[in-house]
């Protein structure tokens, strides 16, 4: 039997080349997006999902907003229905702001906004799944239960026109180790990915900004990541080879995070 991953934000852009990387790696999928359309075949959640099933995976569309907590535990009795089972969480899903701003001018709609998507849901979300898994492995299941939260390189390099964001990421990248601690005797491993610059449509608006950074050296590997540069990251992790580093901060930004003279 297959394992099952849940990857909130699967539409699209990481998301996407988790979800498709875990596919071909054997996982059936539980893909989450807060408007999937499945009258949009050529691109969006449905379009991931035809997708993963070419590469093997029976595939789950959740549809609902992370931020929304009170949807969390029908998400998960609809999985525990269809497969009887959850091996995998991976916390993918977020939003940049609306219009970026300077620090002196942000509104706390946005803070909030940002906040409760990409901190506050993905931390309870994880919460309920996390009890379902100790359930589950309490029951004698045949799993190997792990959460990964994607955070940013933004959870310590700051940017003062998007502080909400790094505030928000600061906040993922603590609930990892927070997990990761209070898991670790259970037997559930849990990695914080901290993505540097990866070419998606989040990041296009800015793109030829960092186009010149990137030239200038800010990443020293001399190029934009890619979603299956996330995706390989998270394949490595699920396939369990890193369960004794629980509570691991793994870079994935080709050299930029590392300090330099």
């Amino acid at each position: 039997m297959r394992p099952l991953a849940v990857v909130t934000g699967a539409s699209r852009g990481i998301g996407k080349g988790i979800a498709l990387a875990l596919a071909s790696a054997g996982y059936d999928l539980a893909g989450l997006a807060t408007r999937p359309d499945p009258d949009k075949q050529s691109e969006g959640l449905y379009a991931v999902k035809a997708e993963a099933e070419k590469r093997g995976a029976s595939f789950q569309v959740l549809a609902g907003n992370i931020a929304a907590l009170d949807e969390h535990q029908a998400w998960i009795d609809t999985l525990l229905e269809r497969f009887g089972r959850i091996d995998l969480l991976v916390n993918n899903a977020g939003v940049a702001p609306l219009e970026r701003k300077e620090l002196l001018d942000m509104s706390p709609e946005s803070f909030d906004r940002v906040l409760g998507i990409n901190l506050r849901g993905p931390f309870f979300f994880s919460q309920r799944v996390a009890v379902t898994m100790k359930k589950l492995l309490e029951e004698g299941r045949e799993i190997e239960p792990k959460i990964i939260f994607i955070s940013s390189i933004s959870s310590r390099i700051v940017s003062t026109n998007r502080a909400e964001y790094c505030v928000s990421k600061a906040g993922l990248s603590m609930a990892a180790q927070c997990f990761a601690m209070g898991l670790a005797s259970s037997g559930i491993p849990v990695f914080d990915l901290q993505p540097g610059l990866i070419g998606t449509d989040m990041t296009s608006a800015v793109k030829e900004k960092y186009d010149a950074l990137i030239a200038e050296g800010l990443v020293p590997a001399q190029r934009w990541g890619t979603p299956e540069d996330v995706g390989r990251a998270v394949v490595a992790l699920a396939q369990g080879g890193f369960d004794y580093s629980t509570g691991a901060v793994i870079e994935i930004g080709g050299g930029m995070g590392v300090q330099r003279l």
